[in-house]
């Protein structure tokens, strides 16, 4: 014989719901674990976890009263909350609505003078050459950019600003090396050797 199958949240959800629309009172935590497993046939175990689901969900009310803690539900509130929520969704439908129907109308007018038709055809078809022959030539360009007038000054500048940097290190380094051939006496030989600097070590013109 198969083992009968479990009630699933929703409907221990359900069947909850129904015990405070049948009972129309207040019960507290340890009156509905008890009541809700005999009547309703949902385990007492789960019973805190489905009561704390539909409370979360403005389902079922709650409050302190003493030391005690209650919960209860009428159906009044549960029609209520029906048709609050019928009222949104109207609301949103509308709202829905209303964004397609602007959407659809942007699109119609979007359209206009794109119509497939032999002169649009025919644009588009130049437009293309036009756009192929423009990335042709651009790489052409790019080909001939090393004579660019203002890329050779571009790069005669740096290489200006290049010579004046070395030159500057190599004052820097003569002027060490005087330093060095005082303070120590120094041959310069011995200072080139020790140091790594070629004999032909000079400005570069």
């Amino acid at each position: 014989m198969s083992k009968k199958k479990g009630l699933s949240v929703d409907e221990k959800r359900s069947r909850m719901m129904d015990f405070f629309f049948e009972k129309k009172d207040f019960f507290t935590l340890k009156e509905l674990e008890r009541m809700c497993q005999k009547e309703k046939g949902i385990t007492s175990m789960s019973v805190k976890d489905i009561l704390t689901s539909l409370v979360d969900d403005a389902m079922v009310d709650t409050d302190k009263i003493g030391t005690s803690v209650y919960f209860w539900a009428f159906p009044s509130k549960a029609s209520q909350n029906r048709k609050r929520k019928i009222s949104d969704l109207t609301s949103q439908l509308e709202d829905l609505e209303s964004k397609k129907l602007a959407l659809t109308t942007s699109v119609s007018k979007a359209k206009v003078g794109k119509e497939d038709n032999e002169d649009r055809s025919e644009l588009l078809a130049a437009l293309a050459e036009r756009r192929e022959e423009k990335s042709r030539l651009m790489s052409e360009l790019e080909l001939y950019r090393e004579c660019d007038p203002e890329v050779l000054q571009e790069v005669q500048n740096q290489t200006t600003v290049a010579r004046e940097a070395a030159n500057r290190w190599t004052d820097n380094v003569f002027s060490i090396k005087s330093w060095i051939k005082r303070k120590f006496s120094f041959e310069e030989s011995v200072i080139d050797k020790q140091f790594d600097i070629p004999e032909d070590f000079d400005y570069m013109e």
